[in-house]
């Protein structure tokens, strides 16, 4: 019961919180991106002050050493809709590959539109690939990451789902690394439930992928790598319980 009223709790004061400051920010969005991001930034770490106040589930972040220099492809399991929060408050200046559909919510959809997010037409074939290469190519070229989910979708811990064709089509014309990622955040926050559970949830940047494997052997290999890692991560939390 206790741990229903604190995920209700949160839920409502995840609500409050975004209306208050997407409505009272609103004239940022006539501000240059920068602004906007700080914005974006400004909401998600209160998002996690509140899921760590009221929830007890704060996070811990390993692996950064893995990330190289310049811009590159950050290609990340996706189990939660913490997954959507995180990279915005570990980086500056990033991308997401989101579907079309999000640009159309009133006001969160004019928001992550003005932070320079790379929407793509899931049912747009061919045409909508080259567009979101080329959103992604001018992505990198100013010198931003670029944050894309291969699964499309969240999926429960323990299971699968085909890595979609994006991210190799990415790998393969920007010519930039790729840094798996893996995590666990499914167990404690999970797909379709508002129950949110008291613990940490690990995100671990993998080693990079060079350029220049063929799309096939990218795709999986970072499939081998972002679901063996991940299932480690699983393994643990629930062996820590």
């Amino acid at each position: 019961m206790m741990l229903a009223l604190r995920s209700l709790s949160f839920n409502i004061a995840f609500f409050l919180w975004s209306t208050l400051v997407q409505v009272l920010f609103m004239p940022s969005l006539l501000f240059p991106v920068a602004v906007v991001a700080w914005v974006q930034r400004l909401w998600i770490g209160g998002s996690l002050a509140l899921l760590a106040g009221i929830c007890d589930l704060r996070h811990e972040i390993r692996g950064l050493e893995h990330l190289p220099p310049g811009p590159c492809i950050i290609a990340s399991k996706h189990q939660s809709t913490w997954d959507t929060l995180i990279f915005a408050v570990l980086f500056h200046g990033i991308a997401f590959i989101v579907k079309r559909e999000l640009l159309w919510i009133p006001l969160f959809g004019w928001y992550i539109q003005r932070t320079g997010c790379i929407p793509i037409d899931r049912q747009g074939g061919a045409s909508a690939l080259k567009r979101m290469i080329a959103g992604a190519r001018n992505t990198i070229g100013n010198g931003r990451h670029i944050i894309i989910f291969p699964e499309g979708t969240r999926v429960a811990p323990g299971q699968r789902r085909p890595y979609h064709p994006g991210v190799g089509a990415l790998y393969r014309q920007l010519g930039v690394p790729v840094v798996p990622v893996a995590l666990n955040s499914g167990l404690f926050w999970g797909r379709r439930t508002f129950i949110k559970k008291p613990g940490r949830i690990t995100l671990e940047f993998l080693e990079p992928i060079a350029p220049g494997l063929s799309r096939k052997d990218f795709t999986a290999e970072l499939e081998r790598r972002i679901e063996t890692a991940s299932a480690r991560l699983l393994a643990a939390a629930q062996g820590a319980t």
